[in-house]
């Protein structure tokens, strides 16, 4: 069982009513200045591209079933889940952002404007039956479900409309494959997607990496654990100080 969305960009209209089920999902603020940004961001998690002729394509975290941003994280703050989405928890972050070197795609962001910054990107609604993009799609373009039934589908689409479409379903096979998978009538590639990514997973690549480090590279891993360690413990110890001075507030 994998949750998965499939996108099929000749339905898509460039509503943009996924963007802003979105937005409301995560509680992001969606106005005519977000919804003219073509790009992801820290506040902006999926988005529409646009090419002539009415030619769409969406962009969002893709959910690589093995996920080089899981690998390269050294504190397991992101996480492949069971059920398919690749999820973020911030308690863990220690901000080192080599999710964002890792992945393949360019998806992960930074808060750089916050004094706490973290990590953001879409997490594939995972406390939800349908996304919250699905649901608000008003012409099927995205749908979500198992990937290998959604798989099935797209096959179907292929094989029954042939001229409608380019000859591939971005992210079968990519990276290994993903779950996020789309169709679309020209290439993948005008719309910015990689198109030299191989159909091997990449955390392999990572080990490799890691292994090379030298040991210098090792101290500063130590280091940045540490300093993760002890901001995490310093909140927990004033968080058991705040405690107790209003436990002792409320017997005055």
């Amino acid at each position: 069982m994998s949750k998965a969305i499939l996108y099929d960009a000749t339905l898509c209209i460039g509503c943009l009513q996924c963007e802003e089920g979105c937005a409301k999902q995560n509680k992001l603020r969606y106005d005519e200045g977000v919804a003219a940004e073509k790009k992801t961001s820290d506040h902006k998690f999926t988005y529409v591209a646009v090419k002539p002729n009415d030619k769409f394509m969406r962009r969002l975290c893709m959910h690589c079933v093995d996920p080089t941003c899981v690998s390269a994280c050294p504190v397991g703050a992101l996480k492949k889940t069971a059920n398919g989405p690749v999820v973020y928890e911030e308690d863990r972050c220690m901000g080192c952002r080599y999710c964002m070197v890792a992945c393949p795609f360019g998806i992960p962001k930074y808060e750089w404007s916050k004094a706490l910054p973290g990590v953001r990107k879409c997490i594939l609604c995972p406390d939800r039956k349908d996304t919250a993009c699905a649901e608000a799609c008003p012409t099927g373009a995205t749908i979500s479900g198992e990937r290998d039934t959604l798989l099935a589908e797209a096959h179907k689409r292929l094989s029954e409309n042939p001229s409608a479409y380019v000859n591939h379903i971005y992210g079968e096979t990519e990276v290994g494959g993903t779950s996020v998978l789309q169709l679309s009538s020209i290439p993948f590639s005008e719309f910015g997607l990689p198109s030299n990514l191989g159909t091997k997973p990449l955390p392999y690549l990572t080990a490799d990496v890691i292994h090379q480090i030298p040991r210098v590279a090792t101290v500063g891993w130590a280091m940045l654990g540490g300093i993760w360690w002890i901001t995490n413990r310093r909140n927990h110890v004033a968080s058991n100080e705040s405690d107790k001075t209003n436990e002792a507030k409320k017997e005055e």
